[in-house]
């Protein structure tokens, strides 16, 4: 069996942050089930922030992020990617500031379900953050990186309990939760890692160019995508280009875009109630029986069998029922 290791380098004078304590995290979880009280994906009053929950252990599965924040209340996630693996849990948070295809376990359980609560990154208002922060920040040179996990500490918790508090209201979700969520992303940008963060959502040098490339393909994967055309897109030559790629994606060009095609096109086949043929067209596919091998091979199984697996796992529910909920508590 392979070892994995993570070592999380705190930043600037590397001086301990205060912990959460343990009643914020009850806190926490308390409201992650009032939001979230069936397992799956469910979205908040806000655009952009979703709410997760696993009540079962599950296996290395492979999964796909878009940039976001993701602070779990309650069990235990680990994100493979390479040779590194991310602990995320009540003391740990991940960040990725590009959209990443990578494999999860999950500790949890019917008695201690997974809880965790999902923040979109703004990239237009994360890059106005990454400005005001950097003026005042330490000029010290941090390399940036596409996914960190980094340690929560009790002033982020205590953001994070006052924005899941207002997603029981939907008056309190509209006129205070766009703030909270600014709060949020910036101490994030603040935090242990932070220097690495706003180094990577700047989109300078070469992992920049990748970055913008990796958004391409997230944003249209349905389309036709030449790695040549790619690579002039970033401004490299093909050569450079795969080696930057694979730097930052941890793995090539053409398996990343075939990752986000077949990662789409499950979510489709269990959200939207797509048949395999039909998502093999939606995400860009020519031939069915490609489609089929190409998704056994991701994913282990068939579609029709993963469909039946993952439903209850990947579900998204609408938020619509929180509001009777909440006026509830």
């Amino acid at each position: 069996m392979q070892k994995y290791s993570h070592i999380i380098i705190p930043e600037g004078n590397g001086m301990p942050h205060a912990q959460p304590d343990m009643s914020r995290q009850a806190e926490m979880a308390e409201l992650i089930l009032q939001l979230a009280p069936q397992e799956g994906h469910t979205r908040s009053l806000l655009d952009g922030v979703r709410l997760m929950r696993a009540d079962r252990p599950l296996g290395r599965t492979p999964v796909l992020y878009e940039p976001s924040i993701v602070i779990v209340c309650q069990g235990h996630k680990r994100g493979y990617l390479a040779d590194r693996v991310y602990h995320y849990d009540p003391q740990h948070y991940l960040v990725l500031s590009v959209p990443l295809p990578f494999s999860t376990e999950t500790d949890a359980s019917p008695d201690e379900p997974l809880l965790a609560v999902s923040v979109r990154l703004d990239m237009t208002a994360v890059a106005d953050l990454v400005i005001e922060v950097d003026q005042q920040a330490s000029a010290t040179s941090t390399a940036p990186a596409g996914i960190v996990s980094t340690p929560l500490d009790a002033t982020l918790a205590d953001t994070t309990v006052r924005l899941l508090r207002t997603l029981r209201s939907p008056l309190e979700a509209r006129v205070l939760g766009p703030a909270i969520v600014r709060e949020l992303c910036f101490r994030v940008l603040l935090g242990e890692q932070g220097g690495a963060i706003r180094a990577a959502l700047a989109s300078h040098g070469n992992f920049g160019r990748i970055a913008r490339v990796l958004r391409r393909i997230h944003n249209d994967y349905a389309q036709p995508l030449d790695v040549a055309a790619l690579a002039r897109e970033a401004g490299l030559s093909v050569p450079a280009f795969h080696a930057h790629f694979k730097t930052v994606a941890a793995t090539s060009p053409i398996q990343y875009i075939k990752s986000v095609r077949l990662h789409q096109a499950r979510l489709m086949m269990i959200r939207d109630h797509v048949t395999a043929a039909g998502a093999a067209v939606r995400v860009g596919y020519e031939s069915p029986s490609q489609f089929n091998r190409e998704f056994k091979r991701l994913f282990g199984r068939s579609p029709g069998e993963e469909v039946r697996e993952m439903r209850s796992a990947f579900a998204l529910m609408e938020p619509a029922q929180l509001v009777e909920a909440a006026a509830m508590h």
